[in-house]
């Protein structure tokens, strides 16, 4: 019995793919060391042949096949390296994505556990798998999973997630934390921990301190408008019924125009770019803490602190960059 089953897609990230195998081979050497059980894994490639990965590397592996029967290992994907909304759509209709598809959700029906990262997620939604679940996927593809599966809750600020046996995973090096969090899962925080040391993995809790607000809409000119708007007016910040009113709309039209195009609402929006700015004053000047906070508005550095650490899982001593 394996206790992993790693899914390749052809043309998926090469490094998602390398970091797994390298993980869990790195676990499988410390866990004899550590007195735990070893790990165990198979590969299953999607397509016949080698199996083309990203920046011309491949991969052998053995093909799942319509017969490959559902088992008690965690089966997972890592990221398909899609870059937008079309081609990941695209991707998950091609005939190797609906064999996947049809795994998984056999998979998971029998009980088992199901996992992936960045884009590789759409394949547990085309599944339904992710209904009434809580996910995360790549955090520019986030409002288009929220919007084909209303019925998920897709916070695109994780890293990892958890919901029952569905396991998801932000954008492609988030493969890493999923893999140690399964790792922690199945064989205990000895191993996931022994495994990050050897491989100088850094804990992270979020992806939310590498969102760029424009991006997040997926190059949506009223977000990039907004985005700027706010940024020149810091360190004052305009209301939402003042941005609709610039724009001539409604206050309740703009507000669904920035959820749809960013999966948020606008006063997060005008959050988040608040937080960014002082996370750049943070990094790239001598000001200190209380002086970032009223050049974006804040009343004081608590209140700059307390909502750095709860939307960007970070202090700002931790984006303090040491100038020599």
């Amino acid at each position: 019995m394996f206790d992993f089953t790693i899914l390749v897609a052809s043309g998926g990230f090469a490094s998602a793919v390398a970091v797994t195998l390298d993980l869990l081979d790195t676990a499988a050497f410390l866990a004899p060391r550590i007195g735990v059980a070893t790990p165990t894994w198979r590969v299953l490639s999607l397509s016949d042949g080698p199996t083309q990965l990203s920046n011309g590397l491949s991969l052998n592996a053995k093909r799942l096949t319509r017969r490959t029967a559902p088992d008690a290992s965690i089966w997972v994907v890592p990221g398909l390296a899609t870059q937008s909304t079309v081609s990941t759509d695209a991707r998950v209709l091609q005939s190797d994505a609906l064999l996947a598809i049809k795994a998984l959700k056999a998979q998971a029906g029998a009980g088992g556990v199901v996992a992936a990262s960045c884009s590789a997620v759409f394949l547990l939604q085309a599944a339904g798998l992710l209904k009434d679940k809580k996910a995360t996927t790549t955090w520019w593809l986030a409002p288009h999973l929220q919007s084909i599966e209303p019925r998920c809750s897709v916070d695109a600020n994780r890293l990892v997630v958890c919901d029952g046996k569905v396991w998801t995973a932000g954008a492609a090096f988030a493969q890493t934390d999923l893999m140690l969090q399964l790792l922690r899962a199945r064989f205990g925080a000895g191993l996931a921990d022994a495994v990050s040391r050897v491989l100088l993995i850094d804990g992270r809790e979020a992806q939310a301190p590498y969102i760029v607000p424009t991006m997040l809409a997926n190059g949506n000119a009223l977000i990039a408008k907004l985005s700027q708007q706010i940024e020149a007016a810091l360190p004052q910040t305009p209301s939402v019924g003042e941005m609709a009113a610039a724009l001539c709309i409604s206050e309740r039209t703009l507000t669904r125009r920035v959820r749809a195009a960013t999966g948020k609402s606008t006063s997060a929006l005008i959050q988040f770019v608040r937080l960014k700015r002082a996370r750049l004053l943070l990094e790239t000047s001598r000001m200190s803490v209380e002086q970032v906070a009223e050049q974006v508005g804040y009343r004081d550095a608590t209140a700059l602190r307390r909502l750095m650490r709860k939307v960007l899982a970070a202090t700002p001593r931790q984006f303090r960059q040491i100038n020599n």
